[in-house]
C-alpha cells in the first residue's frame, strides 16, 4: 500500500514524500514536487512490484556497463587460455558503454557502436571489417547473456534483436611447394627458435595457431602418433596425428 505526506520546507516550498509498502517486499520511497507525480509513481511502483518488474529494473539500474565487464574478465575470461582477442574486444565496449547503467543498454546503442567499428584501423593499422565487428558483438553477447541467467541483472539481453552483419564465404587456399619452401626457408632463419617448429606442426596437422602454443607434452602421445587437443576454438576435446617430420622434430 502507498502513502503520500505533504511536506513544506523552511522557504514555503512544498513536496510530497512518497512510500510502497508490501508484504515481502523492501519499503520503496521517492519524492515529488507535484502530487498528480507522486500519485502516478506510487501507482506504477506498486503495480511493477506485483508484476516482479519493479526488482529487476532497480538491480539492472545499480550496476553499470563497466562493472558487468569487469566481474565477467574476473570471473570467466581469466580461466580461458589465451582470451587476448576477447580482452580487446571487451576493452572497446568498456570504453564506449561502460559509463551507462544495464537498464540503459539498448539494442540500438550497441548497434550504433557495432556500425562505428567497421573501418577503424585496429591496433595492427588494419581496417576492421563486418566479420570482426560482429566478433565484438558476439563477445559483448556473452557478458550480456551471464548478467542475465547467472547475476539476474538484467532480464533480457538486447543482444537478442541485434542482427549480425552478413559475412563473405572464406576462400580455401593452398600453399604452393615454392611459397612452402620459401616459407620455412624463412622460418629456420627467424630469431625466434620455435618459429619453424610451429609452422610445420600447423601445416602437418592443420591446427590453429593458439591450439599448437597451448600444448602441453601430456597432449602428446609418441606411441600412438597423435596430439590430444584439449582447448579448441568450439569448445570439444579432438585428436589429430602426428607424424612424418612434425614427428621428429617433436622427439627433438
Amino acid at each position: 500500500m502507498a502513502s503520500i505526506q505533504k511536506r513544506s520546507s523552511q522557504d514555503g516550498e512544498v513536496s510530497y514524500r512518497v512510500q510502497v509498502r508490501l508484504k515481502g517486499h523492501p519499503v520503496e520511497s521517492a519524492s515529488f514536487k507535484r502530487l498528480t507525480d507522486a500519485r502516478a509513481w506510487a501507482q506504477n511502483t506498486e503495480s511493477a512490484i506485483r508484476e516482479g518488474r519493479h526488482f529487476k529494473n532497480a538491480v539492472s539500474k545499480k550496476h553499470t556497463m563497466a562493472g558487468a565487464i569487469d566481474r565477467y574478465s574476473k570471473e570467466i575470461l581469466s580461466h580461458r587460455k589465451n582470451p587476448v582477442n576477447q580482452k580487446t574486444y571487451l576493452s572497446y565496449w568498456r570504453d564506449t558503454l561502460g559509463a551507462y547503467t544495464m537498464a540503459d543498454i539498448t539494442s540500438a546503442l550497441i548497434v550504433k557502436h557495432r556500425n562505428d567499428l567497421v573501418g577503424k584501423a585496429n591496433k595492427y593499422g588494419r581496417k576492421i571489417g563486418t566479420a570482426t565487428a560482429n566478433r565484438y558483438t558476439q563477445a559483448l553477447g556473452h557478458v550480456l547473456t551471464i548478467s542475465v541467467k547467472e547475476w539476474e541483472w538484467i532480464s533480457q539481453s538486447p543482444m537478442t534483436k541485434i542482427t549480425k552483419y552478413k559475412e563473405p564465404k572464406g576462400r580455401v587456399r593452398f600453399l604452393s611447394d615454392e611459397e612452402r619452401t620459401n616459407l620455412l626457408k624463412a622460418c629456420k632463419e627467424s630469431n625466434n627458435p620455435y618459429l619453424y617448429k610451429v609452422v610445420i606442426l600447423a601445416l602437418s596437422t592443420g591446427a590453429r595457431k593458439m591450439e599448437i602454443l597451448g600444448l602441453q607434452w601430456a597432449d602428446i602421445d609418441f606411441t600412438r602418433g597423435q596430439i590430444v587437443l584439449h582447448e579448441t576454438k568450439n569448445g570439444e576435446r579432438r585428436v589429430i596425428p602426428l607424424q612424418g617430420l612434425a614427428m621428429d622434430l617433436m622427439r627433438e
